[in-house]
């Protein structure tokens, strides 16, 4: 998605920015609302030829602090907020059922406030179900909701192709590939 985002609507002459992020439950500790805000500002601050003052300002003013402080969330929203406001901004959030609960009530309200700030930045977030009564809850109306669940057709082609791509292929017999294909399609269907 990130792809064709950058290639349908890059390549228009547009002045557009794309930033994404994914997150992994085995990194909550690393992944929070600001590290993610940091990341997306970093990326949007990236495509510019020049970095504007405002942003500049703002980190020469933390630099002042004992040990260059970093800023903090409302701060960095207050950045990513303010150069989305320039130029169309696409907003990518992958896996946010992975992040913990009290980031991703930050990070919601954190979208919330840039998506106010700047409307012409689109948010496009995935997750597990259970995320949607969260960000329906923040956004309103405001949100569409896709649900996409796994296809069978679509687990035993991929499964079947990789299973052809095994370097050790004389290993397994045909029953252990029968065995191998159906616990994978019963866990796949749980996901």
């Amino acid at each position: 998605m990130i792809d064709t985002l950058c290639d349908e609507l890059g390549g228009g002459g547009e002045d557009i920015a794309v930033a994404c992020f994914y997150f992994d439950s085995t990194a909550q500790k690393e992944q929070s609302a600001a590290g993610l805000f940091g990341a997306l500002l970093r990326q949007i601050v990236g495509g510019f030829t020049q970095i504007p003052k405002e942003i500049k300002d703002e980190f020469q003013r933390y630099k002042k602090y004992i040990g260059g402080r970093k800023p903090q969330l409302p701060e960095i929203v207050k950045m990513l907020g303010s150069c989305s406001s320039t130029q169309r901004t696409f907003l990518c959030l992958d896996g946010v059922d992975e992040c913990s609960a009290p980031d991703r009530a930050d990070i919601l309200l954190s979208l919330e406030e840039i998506i106010q700030t700047s409307p012409t930045t689109r948010v496009f977030l995935t997750g597990r179900p259970h995320v949607g009564d969260e960000v329906e809850k923040r956004f309103l109306c405001r949100a569409a909701f896709l649900s996409i669940g796994p296809r069978i057709y679509d687990n035993t082609r991929y499964i079947q192709k990789r299973l052809a791509q095994d370097a050790t292929s004389d290993e397994m017999d045909w029953l252990l590939e029968v065995e191998i294909m159906g616990k994978i399609m019963v866990t796949a269907s749980e996901m």
